[in-house]
């Protein structure tokens, strides 16, 4: 996801803290030319691209056992009261993701829920995500009470860590003046490192956490798919249980690679399987159907369920199957949600497609334009599984799509278009202003993502209208486009900003 991004401290003088996104020197610095001319603050606009272009951003993972004081870390890290604290265990359950930036560097922070061992039911769950938090994370900050010193529950932590083998960065809290960092030296004998003496509710100490914290985060996380050139492209099947994931995956292997049953959830864990079709070979990951929301699961469902997320993470293209003999359901359009929201090509594959009769495929096409709208640039197949009809479709509509979440467009043809668009459909006036797109350029890929320049506030529904026009103009079928808008600011308010 890296598109042409420059290293930290490479390239030229001028902009050697600055990512160039997918642009090229060239193309940057003709940009930068008519980002000058509109009166715009270069530093914003290469912060902008810099924010568009950057593709993932490092993980840090907040973890420890209960009430130790973790969603009050992570507001004093994003600078802001953001994560819910209350003193008292248990009142962070799901991992919640935020943004922070420390000394110029941006990363994300992931809270998470109260890490115990031994427990039952939410706790259990809760436990989970933080498990998973720790598996997905490029590096962890341990947080442990020092005024209570070190627990089994911490030690188990600590067991769990180094199976891992992420960077750890310990920070031994509720160190609120010089008395409590004898206790903070106590934790040397996790043998994790260093302690790092912090009152998060203070602030004492965490501008020194966090330099600790940047020397442990990667300048960009590692790709997940994609790293050998010529390598297999990454296919996760999802969808609800019993959709018949597993019965495309024999179809197209031509073998029985994976065990099928009537029974739903018969797959729990991720299956990676090479497969060659139409002289490419494919890595295609049957993955556990998802059920329900992940936080009303239990058991090995709900680990099916997080095993899932990370596979979709880890693929390049989403087949999400639907089975097109029952109606579309909420739980369908919520696995295309997470395919979306996780920046992945999408096709649609319509299985038990044989089973229907032309009333229930008229119904299916109606559903399909009102459920499913949000994605009608996904490429489509009907297909059915156990029979293998149509099954040559699926590796062109695979491929559209791999092409379409790839696409770029040069900034000149698209600031070319841009201009057109604005001079036909301007932008409503709202307030007796109309603001206007003033130009703008495509900062990465894999997802395409855009930034716009524009002279005010510019409403979602007109946001909505440019990304139908690009697809329109561009293709870009079977992926989601990411589209940012940065508003000039007055002169004034430039002014008053710097002093």
């Amino acid at each position: 996801m890296n598109d042409q991004i420059q290293p930290e401290g490479e390239g030229s003088a001028e902009h050697a803290e600055h990512d160039h996104g997918a642009l090229g020197d060239a193309e940057y610095a003709e940009f930068m030319e008519l980002a000058a001319e509109e009166g715009f603050d270069i530093e914003d606009v290469e912060g902008a691209i810099e924010a568009a272009g950057h593709g993932p951003l490092p993980v840090l993972a907040v973890v420890g056992r209960p009430n130790v004081g973790k969603s009050t870390l992570v507001n004093r890290i994003i600078g802001r009261r953001e994560a819910v604290v209350e003193d008292k265990p248990g009142v962070t359950r799901d991992r919640v993701t935020y943004e922070a930036e420390w000394a110029g560097r941006r990363f994300k922070v992931v809270d998470t829920g109260g890490w115990e061992q031994d427990v039952l039911g939410i706790d259990a769950s809760v436990a989970a995500q933080a498990e998973y938090a720790i598996e997905t994370a490029d590096a962890v900050v341990f947080v442990v009470d020092s005024t209570v010193g070190v627990t089994d529950t911490d030690e188990a932590v600590v067991r769990l860590l180094r199976k891992a083998n992420k960077p750890v960065v310990l920070c031994a809290n509720k160190v609120d003046g010089l008395s409590g960092e004898a206790d903070a030296t106590a934790l040397w004998s996790l043998g994790i490192g260093e302690p790092h003496p912090v009152s998060s509710l203070h602030g004492r100490g965490t501008g020194d956490m966090l330099d600790a914290v940047l020397e442990a985060l990667p300048e960009a996380p590692a790709q997940t798919f994609g790293t050998a050139i010529g390598g297999p492209r990454r296919i996760a099947l999802i969808g609800r249980p019993n959709v018949g994931k597993s019965s495309l995956l024999n179809k197209v292997a031509n073998e029985e690679r994976v065990v099928v049953n009537e029974l739903a959830g018969t797959t729990r864990d991720p299956v990676d399987e090479l497969i060659e079709l139409g002289g490419v070979i494919w890595k295609f990951v049957d993955t556990a159907g998802i059920r329900k929301r992940v936080h009303l699961q239990q058991g090995a469902d709900y680990y099916a369920s997080l095993r899932t997320a990370a596979a979709v993470e880890k693929a390049e293209v989403a087949v999400i199957l639907i089975d097109a003999s029952e109606s579309i359901s909420v739980q369908d359009q919520r696995i295309v949600t997470m395919a979306v929201e996780a920046g992945r090509a999408v096709v649609l594959a319509y299985n038990k497609w044989d089973t229907l009769d032309e009333e229930r495929r008229y119904y299916l096409e109606r559903e399909i334009e009102t459920e499913l709208a949000q994605v009608a640039w996904a490429p489509r197949v009907n297909v059915s599984a156990r029979t293998g009809r149509h099954m040559e479709k699926l590796v062109p509509a695979i491929e559209t799509a791999l092409a379409g979440w790839e696409t770029r467009v040069p900034t000149g043809r698209l600031n070319a278009f841009l201009g057109e668009l604005v001079a036909a459909h301007p932008h409503p006036v709202r307030g007796g202003k109309q603001p206007r797109i003033l130009f703008g350029t495509q900062a990465g890929t894999k997802p395409p993502r855009f930034v716009l320049f524009a002279s005010g506030f510019i409403e979602h529904g007109y946001r909505r209208f440019i990304e139908r026009r690009l697809r329109e103009e561009f293709g870009f079928e079977g992926t989601p486009i990411h589209i940012s808008v940065r508003v000039r600011e007055k002169r004034g308010q430039k002014t008053q900003k710097k002093k």
